[in-house]
């Protein structure tokens, strides 16, 4: 919803001087009207990681509202570089352009971010422009309640960044969006006829912010179960963070007082995090425990194997798979479990040996083709993924 008092009707006439406003009819409080110059609100909203970021801005298009074609009348022109005066308000000739139309284009952030690597706090900010032909400057204000720019006041600039504008497909209406996300970063980019402008955010405690979200769920319904705790755990070694706390959770997942459960899952997970801390004669231990445990399958035990491999572990992926074929001889998928273990470790005429014993005892066709796959590679001499 659009109000804007009457008293703006000289601002929305400059406005629409500079193609931003559109018409300048005005809007009476508590009446809602469509928003002035047909330029549509939109808001857009990214996650990275846990960080909400959103930008609420009013879309203009090239084409202005009585269907003027602007096509290389937009940079410069319509949208001056540099600071200027908008000939209303207070900002005199230090003016920026508001990075849309009608209100504030308004920037949050749920936390701290970097913007192309300077320090933002959590905040609501309008968000502001000086363009230039080769560089512009990004303006995060503090006042994010005005209308367009003409009340700019740098004093209330929380932080100022340089990017730098690209040539971008065409865009007839103004928009932002996120084209690159990642879990610790992001790309914004305004878009508008043939340009775009990346900026670069980034959240450089991404991970701490997921430790500090699974204390707060971990006191709640999460924390009655073992699976809450386990997954906790798992994050922080996955990520090799917070790893003295992750041990203390792996061992309550584990504490069958607290709805814990002993079994093949846990007692790995707190093998690798006894591990990780350095503490290896408990990690061995552990293990042991993990692979002789009375509920541990086969299955169990490969998949282990698997995931040391994954993690470029070869040697204690044999051990795996060598102790899987001792408690359970010729058990499928023993002997591919071996093939891969040997194979990884460059010894391919075992790891043939081992594939072909374990072909017949493959269970389906996905499971027999990969291994003929499997075996061609090894009888060509060529490595095995």
């Amino acid at each position: 919803m659009t109000r804007q008092p009457l008293r703006l009707t000289a601002a929305l006439a400059v406005a629409a001087a500079l193609g931003l406003a559109g018409s300048a009819a005005a809007q009476f409080p508590g009446v809602t009207l469509p928003p002035s110059g047909g330029n549509q609100r939109q808001t857009v909203i990214q996650q990275i990681g846990l960080v909400r970021v959103s930008v609420d801005y009013s879309s203009p298009h090239v084409h202005s509202p009585s269907g003027e074609d602007r096509k290389g009348k937009i940079w410069g022109k319509l949208v001056p570089f540099g600071l200027v005066n908008l000939g209303f308000g207070s900002c005199g000739d230090q003016c920026p352009w508001r990075g849309g139309a009608n209100e504030n284009t308004v920037f949050t952030t749920s936390q701290d971010i970097k913007v192309q690597g300077q320090p933002l706090p959590a905040g609501t900010y309008g968000l502001h422009f000086i363009p230039g032909a080769d560089e512009w400057t990004v303006v995060f204000s503090k006042n994010s309640t005005s209308w367009g720019s003409f009340f700019y006041d740098a004093k209330e600039d929380a932080l100022r960044v340089k990017a730098k504008p690209e040539a971008s497909d065409y865009h007839e209406v103004l928009t932002y969006d996120f084209p690159e996300r990642r879990q610790d970063k992001a790309t914004l980019a305004l878009r508008w006829e043939n340009l775009s402008l990346p900026i670069d955010l980034t959240v450089d405690n991404s991970t701490q912010l997921y430790v500090e979200n699974l204390r707060r769920e971990l006191r709640s319904s999460p924390g009655f179960g073992w699976e809450g705790w386990a997954a906790a755990a798992t994050y922080c070694v996955d990520n090799q963070t917070n790893l003295e706390e992750a041990e203390k959770w792996a061992q309550r997942a584990m504490d069958r007082t607290q709805g814990g459960q002993e079994n093949f899952t846990t007692l790995t997970l707190l093998s690798r995090i006894q591990t990780a801390n350095g503490h290896t004669e408990e990690a061995a231990k552990t293990l042991d425990r993990a692979l002789n445990h009375p509920t541990t399958t086969p299955l169990d035990i490969h998949l282990y194997g698997r995931q040391l491999l994954a993690e470029k572990k070869p040697a204690e992926a044999l051990k795996v798979f060598q102790a899987n074929a001792k408690r359970n001889p010729n058990v499928w998928p023993v002997h591919v479990g071996l093939a891969r273990g040997y194979a990884a470790t460059g010894r391919a005429k075992e790891a043939l040996a081992e594939a072909k014993l374990a072909l017949p005892q493959a269970p389906d066709d996905a499971n027999r083709k990969a291994l003929e796959a499997m075996i061609q590679k090894l009888e060509a001499g060529q490595a095995v993924n």
